[in-house]
């Protein structure tokens, strides 16, 4: 087969499947089915473009005939190839999605959430959230409520839910078991003594104390002494190559109320002592958390062997780094303080708010973290990945409506009277119709206008061809020139006086070279077609020609394109 018949047989077939032909679609068929086509690319992709408009212009039942010359081999779905690790038994598997709430959910908590769902899935089994909130400092009933509003837009479902400042007495009573074992000590040190001791791996003079006197360090820690005062230390390996092994810090004193236990305790657990041992205790099989753990999991059993508990399985996944974004919360509240971003929502984030407002669906999110597994390799990728899943998605449900950006008014001479047109606000479903009535003079964008030449056929989408009668630096006029299908440049295109004014937000990477981009939110000013305003706010659609775009503010007409 030809390459012009390849090319035509697979812009037919994406545009049965998802309402329009789109390049991105074809052009990897393309090339699996005529590697050849490689060697001169730009006659490939100029072909695809040509084949693309004309497929296009047609009906689908026109499409649905056309297809019926070509031949395709289905290829039978892959099975997805479920997660596992060691010691995975059928409906035995207990995993766990532990957030700290001391801000809002991103992107790598999605990633953590889902592999650890997926798991447990797989397995038949079961998957827990624990608040992980043992620092009063940070945390509040706010990133709580925030955690669980972008968890129930996931779509997430857990088995059971529970705190672990709620099992401090526990932990209380294991911290007192390890320092009665001689395993742990009270240590008055303060943190740069503590810190040239470890580097030199040299003991303080706290660590040869006796347990009695341990245990009463311990009990003023929990009434008379200040923060900074004192700590409880693991007796770990002051010589061991990996430091974290080097007498860490199991409790500190930390006097500010906590949004749940209020001023009941005065000496809080370490995420290290509490982490290992709420696992183990609420039944864990399988802990995954990120690399920067790593060097941690060797002391995440050393205290479950010196307890004498169960220790779970544990595995580290790749971290997730945007290109372009940044995903700590360290970073990102510096921004929101300095009023660069517009707060935790804004759609250059990857927080799950900023990508909700954004316009990217749960579903996207899913396919686009669980595309890495459990690979332990780190990667950068950029947004792209995750906005072409995103797509995928919302080409199969968006509406679809006219805009023009950076707007300028055209005339039109001979235009026929008309009726007006009624066109489908989606290509395939059945979704109802919108409305548009041109007259005399329409908006067409400026990047358009621009590049318009005097005496140029052109074809005002979905309406009838012009030629470019006239035109100044800064008007047009058109001059009807019939209604027939010819394959001359599509203008997108608005009534004036139907148009309504709208916003549009166009965004770009949020850092370039680790810099903070201030260009990285640009808004645009343009007019869409009037059925708009039945829009609901938060609605994701499609503006021919400009993307996907979310329906921001209702009263602004303000749309994020989101991809």
């Amino acid at each position: 087969m030809d390459l012009k018949k390849i090319v035509k047989k697979y812009a037919l077939k994406n545009a049965l499947d998802y309402g329009r032909a789109n390049p991105n679609g074809v052009i990897g068929k393309v090339i699996a089915e005529s590697p050849d086509a490689k060697k001169d690319m730009r006659e490939t992709m100029k072909l695809i473009a040509e084949t693309i408009a004309e497929v296009n212009e047609l009906t689908k039942e026109q499409v649905e005939e056309q297809i019926q010359e070509f031949v395709f081999i289905e290829k039978k779905p892959e099975e997805t190839k479920k997660l596992s690790l060691p010691g995975c038994e059928e409906g035995l598997v207990v995993t766990r999605f532990l957030p700290e709430p001391n801000g809002y959910a991103h992107l790598g908590h999605a990633k953590a959430f889902f592999l650890n769902h997926q798991l447990a899935k797989d397995w038949s089994g079961k998957i827990c959230l624990r608040f992980d909130d043992t620092n009063p400092e940070t945390e509040s009933q706010e990133f709580v409520d925030s955690i669980k509003e972008a968890l129930a837009w996931l779509g997430a479902e857990f088995d059971s839910q529970s705190f672990t400042s709620d099992s401090m007495p526990k932990l209380i009573d294991y911290c007192k078991k390890l320092i009665s074992s001689g395993d742990a000590y009270f240590c008055t040190c303060q943190q740069e003594e503590m810190r040239a001791n470890r580097e030199a791996k040299k003991a303080c003079a706290c660590r040869s104390q006796s347990v009695e006197e341990n245990l009463a360090g311990w009990e003023k820690m929990n009434s008379t002494l200040n923060p900074g005062d004192a700590t409880i230390r693991l007796k770990g390996d002051l010589t061991a190559l990996n430091t974290v092994m080097r007498d860490p810090v199991l409790w500190r004193i930390i006097h500010s109320p906590h949004y749940r236990q209020g001023t009941k305790y005065k000496a809080w657990p370490t995420y290290d002592f509490e982490a290992s041992i709420m696992d183990s205790i609420s039944g864990v099989t399988h802990a995954l958390r990120s690399k920067e753990y790593e060097l941690r999991d060797e002391l995440y059993n050393y205290i479950l062997d010196k307890l004498g508990l169960r220790k779970p399985v544990l595995y580290d996944f790749s971290r997730l780094n945007i290109k372009g974004t940044v995903l700590s919360k360290r970073h990102i509240k510096p921004l929101i303080e300095e009023k660069k971003v517009w707060g935790w929502d804004d759609p250059r984030l990857p927080t799950i708010f900023g990508l909700r407002r954004r316009g990217i669906l749960p579903e996207a999110i899913k396919k686009f973290v669980l595309s890495f597994g459990l690979s332990k390799v780190e990667s950068q990728p950029g947004w792209d990945a995750l906005l072409t899943e995103n797509r995928k998605l919302l080409e199969q449900q968006a509406e679809h409506y006219f805009a023009v950006e950076n707007p300028v008014k055209a005339l039109i001479k001979n235009a026929p009277s008309s009726t007006g047109l009624r066109l489908a606000k989606h290509p395939s479903l059945e979704k109802g119709t919108r409305f548009l009535n041109p007259k005399q003079s329409i908006y067409v964008s400026k990047k358009d206008f621009d590049e318009l030449k005097q005496g140029e056929e052109v074809r005002l989408k979905d309406l009838y061809n012009c030629i470019v009668f006239e035109k100044t630096q800064s008007t047009i006029v058109f001059k009807y020139s019939g209604k027939d299908l010819k394959q001359n440049k599509k203008l997108q295109w608005v009534p004036v006086e139907e148009a309504i004014k709208c916003e549009l937000v166009e965004l770009s990477d949020l850092f370039i070279d680790e810099k903070f981009n201030p260009a990285s939110l640009r808004t645009k000013q343009g007019f869409c077609e009037k059925d708009c305003l039945q829009l609901e706010e938060g609605q994701v659609i499609q503006f021919e020609r400009i993307g996907f775009c979310k329906l921001d503010d209702k009263q602004k007409m303000r749309f994020i394109i989101s991809c």
